[in-house]
């Protein structure tokens, strides 16, 4: 109980202390830089990387864009929601990038950060549902609570 009351009062700090453009702002930028990495992963590494390497940049690609969305949607419902915020992007950024940094290299040690950011992720996403879930008893939206800036 004691750890509920702690993440709840860490969300509201958060969402004081973040509003929804920057989270907005850096979502589109996540997403297109995705746009770019996936260009050149297409187009810069076919015939220089083997199929299965190609594959894994496609992975980091295709994950960062989510998450480029998903960031994109917790700004719009701003409030508690951002809690998620430094969650999904940290995430995003630890799991693509060891995947790029993988490919770009052809170190497999690199591959093992992966799983830690995927892991960071997926909280993310819980943190997401645990907040709008927890707005919606306190009597409102998330987009109710929605900060601005």
């Amino acid at each position: 109980m004691a750890g509920a009351a702690l993440a709840a009062v860490a969300a509201e700090a958060y969402a004081r202390s973040v509003n929804s453009v920057l989270t907005a702002r850096i979502g589109a930028i996540l997403a297109g830089l995705a746009v770019a990495f996936g260009a050149f992963g297409a187009h810069g590494l076919e015939g220089l990387v083997t199929e299965a390497r190609l594959g894994t940049f496609e992975t980091g690609v295709r994950y960062q864009m989510y998450h480029g969305l998903g960031l994109l949607l917790v700004s719009v419902l701003g409030g508690r929601a951002l809690a998620a915020a430094p969650w999904l992007l940290a995430g995003s950024v630890s799991f693509s990038g060891s995947l790029y940094l993988l490919v770009l290299t052809d170190t497999g040690w690199r591959g093992a950060v992966a799983p830690i950011g995927g892991a960071t992720q997926i909280a993310g996403w819980f943190i997401l549902a645990l907040q709008v879930g927890r707005q919606a008893r306190a009597g409102g939206s998330p987009r109710a609570a929605r900060t601005e800036g």
